[in-house]
Formats: structure tokens, C-alpha cells, sequence
């Protein structure tokens, strides 16, 4: 009996020196991890060791008296965990932290260059998003206000649509002609629209908003976001003090360019452009816009017009950065950049809403999280400016909310980046989509342009 409990006693102090020890061992490894470069330069064999004359210095015969024992494949574990063989190298820069293949980071830039709705323009085919919500357009959805997009537009068969009243073509005139007189039907058109249309600013808030109601992450979240299901965000990112608390205003005047507009997807036209005119497409939208901060508000604006999605829409993101990059190196007094797209939608789907008595197309903000629902956060996409797009974004929201109610569509949070890293001021912009005309995208930016100015100068 007394051998029994001499036994007894004996395993129980050998298990609590055994699992001592490998707290111990844990401590070793975690101080050991911390110190990268110094790990390297000791080696796997030698932070064994150094562990185990540890083990032996602070707990004297624990590795001979219970290695019979089945409670030492605990230690072992422990040690197996923390020296499995890994290459430990010492940090060769910032953020990479996650270590990805050439392959893998090809692949996530392809991914982003998808998480966007896109049209066929061959066939005319919506492509939805990668991960988007229901697998369908992302704008197949209720506004802020509840409000639904007009289906009542007949479906876009990818050709010109046919005006009322108007004979089909009997052959007596050639084809290219008829090509010619529309085009220039279309721009006439679409100047008058652009004149009648600058008119329509409003000077006075028609809703306001409460700071409090502001301030409820739910009532934030429901009325002002759209968060898709590939990625996630909290109240600490979407907090509107946070938000409204980040200054915006432009720093200096327009004696150097203030502001760059460009188009990653340079490609998006709309139900009546002419292919391959660049004047009709986003670009065509980009150049208005330019002409109305310019000309109307005074600001230096640089547009610039590169292609970057020819051939190979996939890597668009990718072609951009580099050109954004020397932009930005050789223009330092930017502060503002905004990347002008064309959403895609479903061919019943029409995006236009009145203001002041102009019809025109909503507008979308969009903004990456670099986060994915799956992984996390994206370490190797990082941003330093997350909180100051969605702080631009936000504000540009709550300014169309109170002069514009119906003019935008919920912010879209998806996962990736965007190319919204190299500028603090960076807006992606949806200006309608491919069912929308050139006229009523084109009225877009005359609330659009007023809005920058009010957000970039600082007007209540």
C-alpha cells in the first residue's frame, strides 16, 4: 500500500514538472519567435539545445526521470511544435507577415480585377463579381431609401436602341452614314443635356441627419453601407465621429494639380456609346467631370486617359499601379485621386434617379477592406489608408444623402484593394451602368462635381 502511494505521489510530481516544463519550453519558444534574426542565427539544432540545458538548469533530471513515462510525448510535442523544421529567416520588410507564391499573388490580383459586375461587350452578358452576395449584379438591389432601380427599360440586345417613329434603314443611305448622323445626334444631345443639367445644384440640405443616429453602428450599417458577404467590418472601422473626424479639405490651392482622375477599366460604355470612341464611354464622362471642377470650381485637375484594360481585363489593377505610381511621383501636390468606372448590371436594371428635374445615373462609392471573410486580413495587399478612403467616401455619402437624396447607392465594402493605397483622398466611383446613356451619366457629374467641392473646401 505504501509502495502504491509512493508511486502515486511520485507520477503526480512528475506530471506537474512535466507540464512545468513545457510551459516553460512555450515561454522559451515565444521569446525565440519574437526574436526572428536572432533564431536564425542560432539555428534549429541549437534552440533545442538551448532549450533543453533550460529544462535541465530549472528542472534538474526531469528529462531522465520520467522519459519512460508517457506524460514526456508532451514535452516532445511542444518542442516538435515550436522547432518543426520550419526555415526561419529573418524579416525581409514590412508587412509580410503571410509569405505568398508568385502564383497565389497573381491570382489575388485577378480576383480583385473581378470584384467587379462587368459586361461582355461581344455578347452583352453581365459577369457578376467574383463573391458577390447572390451571385448575381451587385446592383440588383434596393437603394438607401428603399428605393428600386426602373425595370421597366426593355432589354439591351448590345445594339443601338431604336427611336421612336423612326423608319429602319432601307439600304438607299449606307450604313456608315447612318453611323455618322447618330453619332453626332448622340453628342448634340448630350450637350444640351450637359447644359441644362448644370443648373441643377442644390444650395440648400433637403434632409439632415442626426450625429446620434449617425453614431448607431446598426443605423450606420443599414442606411449608408452595403457590406458583401467576401469580406467583414466593425464599428471600429465604421464609427462616424472617426469618419467625420478626419479633415479632407484640400491643403493648398490650384497654382499645382489638385486632383487626378483616371479609369483602371477604361473600356465601360454605355446602352449608346459608339465602340471605340473614347469620347462616348467612361472616359468621355471622366472628361466632363474635368471640365466642371476646372472651369465651375476652379480646381486643378490632371485626367489622365490610359488603357489599361485592352486585352486583358484581368490584370487591369496591376497595369495601373505602375503608371498611378509615377503620376503621383511626379505630380507630389496631388491629393485627391478618383478612379472613374461604369458598373454592370442586369439588362432590365436601370440605375437613373431625378434631381432638380434632371434625370441622370446614381452613382456608387467603393471601397477595399484588403480583408477577406476567409483569410482575414490581407497582409500582402496591405493599405495604410484604409480609415482615410473610408473617411472621404463616408463623407462624400452624407453630403449627397443631404443635398441629393436618391443620388447614390449604398457604399459597397468589398475585400480587396483597388489600387486605394497610394493616395489617403482616393474614391472609386460607379457612374451608373451599362444600361444607362452617355447623357444621364454625363448629368451624374454635375451633383458629383458639386459635392467634391463641398466636401474638398469644407462647406457645411
Amino acid at each position: 500500500m505504501y509502495a502504491y502511494r509512493y508511486r502515486h505521489l511520485k507520477k503526480k510530481k512528475i506530471n506537474g514538472a512535466v507540464w512545468l516544463g513545457g510551459l516553460l519550453l512555450a515561454v522559451i519558444g515565444i521569446l525565440l519567435q519574437t526574436n526572428r534574426s536572432f533564431f536564425a542565427k542560432l539555428g534549429e539544432e541549437g534552440a533545442k539545445s538551448c532549450c533543453e540545458k533550460v529544462l535541465d538548469f530549472y528542472l534538474p533530471g526531469l528529462s531522465y526521470s520520467v522519459k519512460d513515462e508517457t506524460e514526456w510525448s508532451f514535452v516532445e510535442k511542444v518542442i516538435d511544435v515550436l522547432f518543426s523544421g520550419e526555415n526561419y529567416e529573418p524579416e525581409s520588410g514590412s508587412y509580410q507577415t503571410q509569405i505568398e507564391s508568385d502564383l497565389s499573388y497573381e491570382a489575388i490580383l485577378a480576383r480583385e480585377a473581378a470584384d467587379e459586375n462587368y459586361v461582355d461587350e461581344k455578347t452583352g452578358e453581365v459577369i457578376p463579381s467574383v463573391g458577390s452576395a447572390d451571385g448575381t449584379s451587385l446592383s440588383d438591389e434596393k437603394d438607401a431609401g428603399g428605393q428600386t432601380a426602373d425595370a421597366g427599360a426593355a432589354e439591351n440586345t448590345g445594339g443601338q436602341p431604336a427611336e421612336p417613329g423612326v423608319a429602319e434603314n432601307t439600304g438607299e443611305q449606307p450604313a456608315e452614314a447612318d453611323a455618322a448622323e447618330n453619332q453626332q445626334a448622340q453628342i448634340a444631345e448630350a450637350g444640351a443635356a450637359e447644359s441644362q443639367a448644370a443648373s441643377a445644384v442644390a444650395d440648400i440640405k433637403a434632409v439632415t441627419f442626426a450625429r446620434e443616429k449617425l453614431n448607431d453602428f446598426d443605423y450606420l450599417i443599414q442606411n449608408f453601407y452595403q457590406v458583401d458577404n467576401t469580406t467583414t467590418i466593425g464599428s471600429t472601422q465604421l464609427n462616424a465621429d472617426a469618419l467625420l473626424g478626419k479633415d479632407v479639405r484640400l491643403s493648398h490651392d490650384a497654382s499645382t494639380p489638385q486632383i487626378l482622375i483616371y479609369h483602371t477599366h477604361s473600356q465601360e460604355g454605355y446602352a449608346d456609346s459608339v465602340p471605340g470612341d473614347a469620347s462616348m464611354s467612361v472616359v468621355g464622362v471622366g472628361d466632363y467631370l474635368t471640365e466642371l471642377l476646372t472651369q465651375k470650381y476652379g480646381f486643378s485637375v490632371i485626367h489622365h486617359t490610359g488603357q489599361y484594360d485592352v486585352g486583358d481585363r484581368d490584370h487591369a489593377y496591376a497595369k495601373a499601379g505602375p503608371a498611378l505610381e509615377q503620376i503621383l511621383a511626379e505630380n507630389k501636390s496631388i491629393e485627391v485621386v478618383i478612379d472613374l468606372h461604369r458598373d454592370g448590371v442586369g439588362n432590365n436594371t436601370r440605375l437613373v434617379t431625378e434631381q432638380n428635374g434632371m434625370p441622370m445615373a446614381q452613382i456608387m462609392f467603393f471601397n477595399g477592406l484588403s480583408r477577406t471573410t476567409k483569410t482575414g486580413d490581407i497582409e500582402y495587399l496591405y493599405n495604410p489608408y484604409i480609415a482615410d478612403n473610408l473617411a472621404i467616401s463616408f463623407q462624400m455619402q452624407l453630403k449627397a444623402a443631404e443635398y441629393y437624396p436618391g443620388f447614390t447607392r449604398r457604399i459597397y465594402l468589398k475585400g480587396y484593394r483597388y489600387n486605394m493605397h497610394y493616395c489617403p483622398k482616393t474614391l472609386l466611383i460607379e457612374v451608373g451602368a451599362q444600361t444607362n446613356t452617355l447623357a444621364e451619366a454625363k448629368n451624374a457629374m454635375v451633383p458629383l462635381a458639386d459635392l467634391l467641392n463641398k466636401v474638398l473646401t469644407g462647406q457645411q
